[in-house]
């Protein structure tokens, strides 16, 4: 009963947002009280919102094994480094529906106990092209009414100053 218990951390990031259709790394990283084995493996899973049954995401085994059905097939890609204890994925091409949550387990043997890390994912919409067109015109529209106001200003100042020279010559004339 005392004897100590080899366990694998798992670290990951808690929640992440990412906009609709770009690609997202979700990071996944390990510690070991074991050296890294040769039967080490990486399960990813995915939970959707719904709460509905887990589905695969991606597995690695000696080498990554991409999943040949379901939403993530020819999405998902390796970017991990063993060596580094990064299990890493790339998700390509982000959709809604891919909004939930994705878990990252890693089995080093002996050491198979441990951590299960869980990343929320949040798959947002792309700002409307009108609302950046606002935006910037909106910016656009500032930039210029302060470079108006600063030549007037300068302008002014200019005026002043010669029609005070003149007021000076034609005193000096006089």
């Amino acid at each position: 009963a005392l004897w100590p218990v080899a366990a694998v951390e798992v670290h990951t990031s808690r929640e992440v947002d990412a906009v609709n259709g770009t690609n997202l790394r979700l990071k996944c990283t390990f510690s070991s009280s074991s050296p890294i084995s040769q039967r080490l493996s990486v399960t990813w899973n995915f939970q959707p919102e719904d709460q509905s049954s887990h589905e695969p995401v991606f597995y690695y085994l000696k080498e990554p094994y991409k999943m040949t059905t379901g939403r993530f097939k020819e999405r998902v890609t390796w970017d991990g480094n063993i060596q580094r204890n990064d299990v890493s994925i790339v998700i390509w091409n982000l959709q809604p529906s891919d909004n939930g949550t994705f878990t990252c387990q890693v089995k080093n043997p002996p050491d198979v106990d441990g951590t299960v890390g869980e990343v929320r994912l949040k798959v947002v919409q792309k700002v409307q092209f009108s609302e950046i067109h606002f935006l910037a015109i909106a910016i656009g529209s500032a930039c210029v009414l302060m470079i108006i106001v600063v030549i007037t200003v300068i302008f002014c100042r200019h005026c002043r100053k010669k029609r005070q020279e003149k007021t000076e010559v034609e005193d000096t004339e006089l």
